[in-house]
């Protein structure tokens, strides 16, 4: 008998919520659906120009690790959802995507943003790049008793969106 799909989050269902909200809100499928084509080392390419690389969780460290970032000023290891590191302005965008249909554990991690920007900014500085830290949101933050989390993640300096993020907001 087929299982009845938890859409509410929270307790021992979060992962498989939360990851089917992530496979929902790809970059690299957004990317491709816009004539971008990705290669299987995640360099992006627009009308053949190389742009950027898209990094997921420890793909991301990896290429951090591989244009010499001293993982270690960090003291853990942080993995976003999707990262996109665009060459042409030379800005790291991390990505970090929430989903939730009841209140839980999420709302809390809304409130680290300047935590985690921070520690994203001691890594990707050492490549010579700026950091940008934004939450992709399920329509559930759109509550008002979102307000002023919503208003605290612009406060310092980061950013957010509901289903879906611009491209245009990647540089591109």
């Amino acid at each position: 008998m087929p299982r009845t799909p938890n859409t509410h989050g929270g307790g021992a269902l979060t992962n498989a919520n939360g990851l089917h909200f992530e496979q929902t809100t790809d970059l690299d499928d957004a990317l491709i659906r816009k004539g971008y084509s990705i290669s299987k080392i995640g360099e992006v390419y627009g009308n053949g120009i190389h742009i950027g690389f898209s990094k997921r969780k420890k793909d991301f460290r990896r290429f951090l690790q591989a244009n010499g970032v001293n993982l270690s000023v960090n003291s853990d290891a942080l993995e976003p959802d999707d990262a996109f590191i665009n060459v042409r302005n030379q800005t790291v965008y991390i990505i970090e995507k929430k989903f939730q249909s009841v209140s839980g554990s999420v709302d809390e991690k809304l409130q680290t943003c300047l935590y985690k920007k921070m520690q994203y900014e001691k890594l990707v500085s050492q490549i010579g790049c700026d950091i940008v830290y934004t939450y992709v949101l399920s329509d559930w933050f759109k509550q008002d008793k979102y307000r002023d989390v919503l208003n605290y993640i612009q406060y310092v300096g980061c950013y957010y969106f509901f289903n879906e993020l611009p491209l245009d907001f990647l540089g591109l």
